[in-house]
């Protein structure tokens, strides 16, 4: 029976060849750039999502709202309007549900209006989310087919569409918002805070 070699006498990978020490550092090197840019993009918020919308009007957004009254996103034109495509059976809808709140009570007295298109759901089960998360003081459309969310260019939920005064599609957020995209888009659109 015979023993290998072990110790400074092993034998070295062949020359040109990288060793398991050096592909061990490659791939911890690696993991802590991929652990750098998850912890930069969570400081800076999200990053700017794109949309064919951008810089232009506005879609027509029009219909039944859970309550059963009549919308019409021009009655809000020169208003500041977040549009949120959402519905009570998405995870990150939830979760971002109580900011839109708190940035509806923290807004809306500087001129923040909130619309919700309410995809694919149905009246009741959106009312119920809706009760959960203390009645949201803004109208959501109704969106059963999702023919709206479409026009708006929505491909995954949640999305949201911020509006400036002029009726323009000035950015937009895709998956859950956060504290960072507010006050980055949303606040500087909005007058001072009164005194």
């Amino acid at each position: 029976m015979t023993a290998l070699a072990a110790g400074p006498e092993a034998p070295s990978p062949p020359a040109g060849r990288p060793g398991r020490r050096m592909w061990r550092t490659l791939a911890l090197l690696m993991s802590v750039a991929l652990l750098g840019l998850v912890l930069v993009s969570r400081l800076e918020g999200q990053p700017p999502a794109r949309s064919v919308l951008l810089d232009g009007p506005a879609p027509a957004l029009q219909g039944m709202t859970l309550e059963g009254a009549t919308f019409d996103l021009d009655d809000w034109r020169g208003q500041v309007v977040l549009v949120n495509v959402w519905a009570s059976w998405c995870v990150p809808c939830r979760q971002e549900q109580p900011l839109l709140v708190a940035s509806y009570r923290e807004l809306a007295p500087r001129g923040l209006q909130i619309v919700g298109i309410n995809v694919r759901d149905k009246p009741q089960e959106a009312r119920a989310f809706l009760q959960e998360f203390g009645q949201a003081p803004w109208p959501s459309v109704q969106d059963p087919d999702g023919r709206q969310a479409v026009d708006w260019g929505t491909f995954a939920l949640p999305e949201t569409y911020l509006v400036d005064g002029s009726g323009t599609v000035v950015a937009k957020a895709v998956g859950e918002l956060d504290a960072a995209w507010i006050q980055q888009n949303v606040t500087p659109l909005l007058p001072p805070a009164g005194p």
